[in-house]
């Protein structure tokens, strides 16, 4: 990545890195330029699976039961937005 490394957000990560695809998908570029460009997609590679690994760390510590040991949930959105509308940011802060 960048200099703006700190603006970097998945979103931002994941449509350079699907741009470089395309690009060296297409060809025709220079064997410098394609190196450049799949250096670039290998730090935007890394920098999506460490933003996905805290995701998962993240759902992980909501999924625990009061035991601490993880269970199994199916994913439902509509639950998943009363839940959170209900519980509001901060309500829950203690039990984290």
């Amino acid at each position: 990545m960048n200099n703006k490394g700190k603006e970097m957000n998945f979103e931002k990560a994941l449509a350079e890195l699907e741009q470089i695809v395309n690009k060296l998908e297409k060809g025709g570029l220079a064997l410098n330029e394609s190196l450049a460009l799949f250096e670039k997609g290998i730090k935007l590679t890394r920098f999506l699976r460490s933003e996905l690994d805290k995701a998962e760390k993240k759902i992980e510590i909501l999924l625990r039961d009061e035991k601490g040991e993880l269970k199994a949930q199916n994913f439902d959105p509509e639950t998943f937005n009363a839940i959170t509308e209900e519980e509001g940011p901060g309500k829950n802060d203690e039990e984290v």
